[in-house]
């Protein structure tokens, strides 16, 4: 099991990446680094390359929106080289709130827009030919008809370190989960609950597995939590930290009917406190809201214990498929805490 986080530059793009160099000395094996509608991720993706020598810098994510299939495909490519082949590409499709709101470009198709450009950028790295592409979603180079009809099919110019960047992909609908298991090297999920795995994932996770091209080797899982360790009246502070979190994605990360994140809830059997927490934070009632979050959830969704119950808890984690295990660790020494668990996996 490799050991991941998502680096947290809250604090200043130089301390994170003085961080990241110590995590790196400690084991850490994969740092993710955030956009949402925050900086841009491969800005500081390029800064950590520059900043450290072994540790792999993935994106998480990149909204497929955002950019076109073939700036993704250069991004990827410009940070693998820059990092001497430690890029990982992690796409996600956001939400139409951010992606029509912030973007101003409309949410369709998210699904076959995934897939396209997945296609279209190991076209681009493999430079076996010009680019072309004829999908439901992007036609390249433009069809005749549309634009001044002079665009051509091109190479990459550039060869890149690898013909073939890892792609990951955040999923968490029952298609798109497929989707990912079918095409892509690794998945990454939020909120992952082992015990729950088999039976809300279990089928999609079969089904792109019968279609997957054995040449992309099994399936990567990235999940784990909030990482705090100690005895219960220690950590059950720290546990409270993701409450607010997740009452924020279930009640706030969508509109009625578009919150993945509370169908997600509901899928693991919570509807009830998911209708409620949802009704209670649209109404600005965010503390009674995140008061609804089961405990169950709650302590599912972190790691935060003892040593004896987190090495079980990562042991289920590692039976339900979880390949890294992606941890934001708590307390004074976030360092200490990842070499500490390094020895444990």
């Amino acid at each position: 099991m490799k050991l991941s986080m998502t680096l947290n530059y809250a604090g200043g793009h130089e301390e994170s990446a003085r961080q990241a160099a110590a995590l790196e000395k400690v084991g850490l094996d994969v740092v993710w680094v955030a956009e949402a509608y925050s900086f841009d991720a491969p800005s500081f993706m390029g800064y950590l390359a520059a900043k450290t020598e072994r540790i792999e810098i993935g994106s998480a994510i990149l909204p497929i929106y955002s950019r076109t299939p073939t700036l993704i495909a250069m991004t990827a490519a410009g940070i693998d080289a820059l990092s001497g082949g430690r890029a990982i590409l992690g796409l996600g499709a956001s939400g139409p709130q951010v992606i029509e709101g912030f973007h101003g470009v409309p949410y369709d198709r998210p699904l076959g827009r995934t897939r396209e450009i997945v296609d279209i950028c190991r076209t681009v790295w493999a430079r076996e030919a010009p680019l072309t592409h004829d999908g439901a979603s992007y036609h390249i180079p433009l069809p005749p008809g549309q634009g001044t009809g002079l665009g051509k099919p091109l190479k990459i110019i550039n060869h890149p370190v690898r013909p073939r960047i890892p792609i990951w992909v955040a999923a968490l609908g029952e298609k798109n989960v497929a989707m990912t298991a079918e095409v892509a090297e690794g998945w990454l999920p939020i909120f992952f609950v082992a015990e729950k795995v088999k039976d809300v994932f279990g089928p999609s996770l079969a089904e792109g597995a019968a279609r997957r091209d054995p040449t992309l080797g099994p399936l990567q899982i990235s999940a784990g939590g909030l990482l705090a360790v100690g005895e219960e009246s220690e950590v059950a502070p720290l546990r409270e930290l993701n409450r607010p979190l997740l009452a924020l994605y279930i009640g706030g990360m969508g509109a009625k009917g578009r919150n993945f994140y509370n169908t997600l809830a509901c899928r693991y059997g919570y509807e009830k406190e998911a209708t409620e927490i949802q009704d209670l934070y649209l109404a600005g009632q965010k503390k009674e809201a995140a008061a609804l979050i089961p405990d169950e959830l709650l302590e599912a969704t972190t790691l935060c214990g003892p040593e004896s119950y987190l090495k079980e808890r990562i042991a289920a984690l590692a039976e339900a498929g979880v390949t890294h295990l992606s941890v934001t660790p708590l307390g004074p020494d976030p360092v200490g805490l990842i070499e500490k668990l390094r020895s444990w996996v």
